[in-house]
């Protein structure tokens, strides 16, 4: 099994709270990780009919038949569950009693608030990170996320950049080598039919389809609202819902703007990224790693591998990820902002192989607005450049 980030902090908080809870989008591999992590742990699939019988209809007798340390996956399945876990939590709060998984990251956390607050910590885990999946090497602090790692050559340099990214990180396609296109697609068939159908009364399934599609063309970008409306035939609050909907499923996050202490110019709308590249290849019918390279959008695809990148990777330590963007309306901007403590590392990327020294303008730029003094710019080729100097150069995988 390739081992995953989020074991550091699971292995951290795992005797301090009674109740663990993995959520995250589907085919994560949240069960993988918690049978994997928690080996001496029962195991129940509320998934299986029968069991999820036996939960609902006697939850307490289910509890007693189940005795911790018990893993429950698709805990969300019989949320009458909670308050019992409540009752037995009080009475011995001895610390990894219980882990309990959901794909739906709200409906989860939305009973977690209601009846186990203060008792339970919740992590979420994406689709692997490149670290993971090829370097096998862990992240401990969001400091070591972004420190210049020069011995990743070794682990990259057989690495084809358009392929990792047409492919995506679902651990399903690694783990099984399949193509990535036709099990993407049977992706998107199940959870638009498994989860949205029975989270939503979203009569037209095809509209919805329709919309996935559309908002992938504005991964990179900033949210057009109306835009996107007038392009599915839908009202503006029907697109802020299904969009809210695809963040805490895990699809896509929001990048919101980075305002404080800087003056009111500033563009206040969010960028929108998805969480998966090989998953917006897919929706934006890029069926060969050939139509990637030459595809239009490749820069708005390779910012957002970037920076899905970086949000998973400080998600897997167990932190909300600090990230943050900057533009102010006369078209200043920077890629991503990245709060670490009091601090912020202003980041550019680049999709060119090629560097140039222009590269750093924009956060050279961002110095005059902020009196910071260090930045980054992270780009597609392989030579690192001005690795010493306040601005350095870098390729993507040097992180």
């Amino acid at each position: 099994m390739i081992r995953r980030n989020l074991e550091i902090p699971l292995k951290k908080y795992q005797k301090q709270y009674p109740v663990i809870a993995i959520a995250g989008p589907r085919q994560s591999g949240k069960t993988t990780l918690a049978k994997e992590f928690f080996k001496n742990y029962a195991y129940v699939s509320l998934e299986n009919l029968d069991i999820r019988l036996q939960a609902q209809q006697d939850p307490r007798g289910f509890l007693h038949d189940n005795p911790p340390p018990l893993i429950i996956d698709e805990a969300q399945r019989v949320p009458e569950l909670f308050s019992y876990l409540q009752e037995i939590v009080d009475t011995n709060d001895k610390g990894g009693q219980y882990v309990l998984t959901g794909s739906h990251q709200f409906l989860l956390l939305e009973k977690i608030t209601q009846s186990l607050a203060g008792r339970i910590a919740v992590f979420t885990l994406y689709p692997f990170t490149s670290n993971e999946l090829i370097s096998k090497q862990l992240d401990d602090t969001i400091n070591s996320i972004v420190s210049i790692k020069k011995n990743n050559t070794q682990y990259f340099e057989s690495i084809e950049l358009y392929e990792l990214i047409f492919t995506g990180m679902y651990p399903r396609i690694h783990d099984k080598k399949l193509d990535p296109v036709k099990w993407l697609e049977n992706y998107v068939i199940t959870y638009i039919e498994r989860d949205i159908r029975s989270l939503v009364n979203i009569e037209n399934l095809r509209l919805f389809e329709i919309f996935i599609k559309t908002i992938a063309s504005y991964s990179g970008q900033l949210l057009n609202y109306a835009a996107i409306a007038n392009t599915v035939g839908i009202s503006q609050p029907t697109v802020k819902k299904w969009l809210s909907l695809l963040e805490t499923s895990g699809i896509i996050f929001l990048l919101q703007p980075y305002h404080k202490n800087f003056n009111k110019r500033l563009i206040k709308t969010p960028k929108l990224y998805f969480i998966d590249t090989g998953l917006l290849c897919y929706l934006l019918s890029i069926n060969s790693t050939k139509e990637l390279k030459s595809h239009p959008l490749y820069g708005n695809i390779f910012e957002t591998f970037i920076i899905s990148e970086m949000y998973k990777r400080i998600a897997h330590t167990g932190l909300k990820p600090p990230l943050y963007f900057w533009r102010d309306r006369t078209g200043n901007e920077v890629d991503c902002l990245l709060e670490i403590g009091q601090a912020i590392l202003p980041i550019e990327i680049k999709s060119a192989r090629t560097y140039n020294p222009e590269y750093t303008a924009g956060v050279q730029k961002f110095f005059t607005f902020s009196n910071l003094t260090k930045g980054l710019v992270l780009y597609s080729g392989d030579q690192a450049v001005g690795i010493s100097s306040a601005i350095p150069v870098i390729p993507w995988w040097m992180l």
